[in-house]
């Protein structure tokens, strides 16, 4: 990366360095705008769902949610890319499964797996590295949900 500020180089390493690495769910947020979600709301904001902890069902931690993807006719969140394995975000690959193989665990801020663990096999679970994004056609969200929920 080439930096040619100082000064914004310093600032983004205080951001790195000081938010959480994971969303609080249980705060009000001080930087959206009044009344757009309660602790009490079932609705929530796609930044802060993405960052959130992802647990196996014995409570061990899975991996990170690192983005939703929406259904543009519906509106509806179809499908969860997992960030499993790397070091701080850095070399992890990213497994797509469906939204309904997640359930959101209050106690533990976070969404808990309702699939075996071993689903994520990277020998056999669709997956992919950030620079081999898939086609997210049709066939290809068949392909995974088939894959977690076999017919």
């Amino acid at each position: 990366m080439i930096v040619f500020n100082p000064d914004v180089q310093k600032e983004i390493a205080v951001i790195i360095t000081t938010t959480p690495p994971t969303a609080d769910f249980t705060q009000p947020r001080t930087d959206s705008p009044e009344g757009m979600e309660s602790k009490d709301s079932r609705l929530i904001s796609s930044d802060r769902v993405e960052g959130t902890e992802i647990f196996d069902r014995d409570g061990q931690k899975v991996g990170t949610v690192r983005k939703m993807m929406i259904d543009k006719q519906s509106g509806q969140v179809r499908n969860v890319i997992i960030g499993y394995g790397g070091l701080f975000g850095m070399g992890e690959d990213f497994y797509p499964m469906p939204w309904k193989a997640l359930e959101y665990n209050e106690d533990k801020n976070g969404y808990v797996l309702g699939i075996d663990r071993d689903r994520l096999d990277p020998e056999k679970a669709p997956r992919f590295k950030s620079d081999q994004q898939p086609n997210w056609d049709d066939q290809y969200e068949r392909e995974v949900t088939l894959y977690y929920f076999p017919a």
